[in-house]
């Protein structure tokens, strides 16, 4: 399993896309697994705009590897997830219950003036210059303590340049996922 980190605007996304269809492996957004869930009352709560429970979360990711997984897709791209110290904490214990293993934790450093141009062409109402540098301050602050459990549990981290075109950004993604993935 490959963990996709960076903050909003630095191309997880795009990049997890490009790596799955390369290799045939599932690409698997959080937000995506949410939005394709067929729980009535996750849906109910989705379009009320209203923040989905850990719990709610663990249960799609659970059954989203597990689906991957039947489909035997031979590896899995993770991107979204997890976000705070507890549902790293949380997808630890996955791993060790499920027999899974995270080969390598992918975090895509982007300067935060770049990332505000990235998203001033995305034209979302939600991506003000305030919101950006929120969302970016709350990355931060989040992303440290989880990057320390899985570096406790000795994963490996690698924080790779997300800046360059796309091609760019991939080719290092790559080199450095099938490295991992080969170990």
């Amino acid at each position: 399993m490959i963990l996709l980190f960076g903050p909003t605007g630095a191309g997880k996304s795009m990049q997890g896309q490009m790596l799955a269809v390369r290799q045939g492996w599932k690409w698997l957004s959080t937000g995506e697994m949410l939005r394709a869930s067929t729980d009535p009352e996750l849906i109910s709560l989705l379009k009320s705009g209203e923040l989905v429970s850990d719990e709610q979360t663990y249960e799609v990711f659970s059954q989203a590897v597990q689906d991957a997984r039947d489909k035997q897709f031979p590896n899995i791209i993770v991107d979204g997830f997890p976000r705070t110290k507890e549902q790293a904490a949380w997808l630890a214990d996955y791993m060790v219950k499920t027999n899974e293993k995270i080969d390598v934790v992918i975090v895509l450093e982007v300067p935060e003036a770049e990332i505000m141009q990235r998203l001033e062409k995305r034209h979302r109402m939600e991506d003000t210059p305030e919101t950006i540098a929120k969302r970016m301050t709350i990355y931060r602050q989040k992303m440290y303590p989880v990057l320390g459990i899985f570096a406790e549990d000795s994963v490996k981290i690698i924080h790779l340049d997300g800046t360059g075109t796309a091609g760019e950004v991939h080719d290092r993604i790559y080199e450095e996922v099938m490295g991992a993935c080969q170990n």
